[in-house]
């Protein structure tokens, strides 16, 4: 059984649900990756799954068009 890790991500210019929705979608496609929570308040990104691949998921947040700070 594989055990799931968690990476948490702190990114500038989330302010509301598009922010979210944005984030989660383009997170979501990662290769392993099981659960998204993006938390507006604390602007932060908590991604939980298998084998998580550090590069595609800043890559992803990128995508989305935020920045890891």
């Amino acid at each position: 059984m594989m055990t799931m890790s968690e990476i948490r991500y702190s990114v500038q210019g989330i302010s509301c649900g598009h922010c979210v929705n944005a984030i989660t979608a383009e997170v979501s496609d990662v290769p392993g990756v099981v659960e998204v929570e993006v938390d507006v308040n604390a602007k932060s990104v908590t991604v939980r799954g298998d084998e998580l691949d550090d590069a595609a998921l800043r890559a992803a947040i990128d995508e989305a068009g935020y920045q890891i700070s």
